[in-house]
């Protein structure tokens, strides 16, 4: 999204992969995720004056790579994002730890699933 250069994203990328391969990081099991519309973000920030909200813009902005990840994450390894907050989690439903989750194979496989990043 451009908030950063490139180059940082790649000296992050790399040192988040050597930590996968460390199995010092990984994914998540399971993520539930619910990413509000801007309209609604806006309405939120209206409705509670005693935050101050100073990188709200930035925040706001976040919400389409966000989507991009999350989206890469289930098409890699579909089960492992559950869109939108359930009224009721059924943990007898939810998959069982997962071997892979420091796989550095797999965080390859979300990376090369994302958009291509802006030059």
């Amino acid at each position: 999204m451009g908030a950063a250069p490139r180059e940082r994203f790649e000296y992050e990328l790399e040192a988040v992969e050597t930590a996968f391969a460390r199995l010092e990081l990984g994914l998540a099991d399971l993520t539930v995720i619910s990413i509000p519309s801007p309209k609604q973000l806006r309405l939120q920030r209206e409705g509670d004056p005693s935050r101050r909200r100073r990188h709200f813009e930035l925040h706001a902005a976040l919400a389409e790579p966000l989507t991009h990840w999350y989206s890469a994450v289930d098409r890699v390894d579909p089960g492992r994002v559950l869109w939108g907050f359930p009224t009721l989690l059924d943990l007898s439903r939810c998959p069982p730890p997962r071997s892979d989750r420091s796989d550095p194979g797999l965080l390859r496989a979300m990376i090369n699933e994302l958009p291509p990043l802006p030059r």
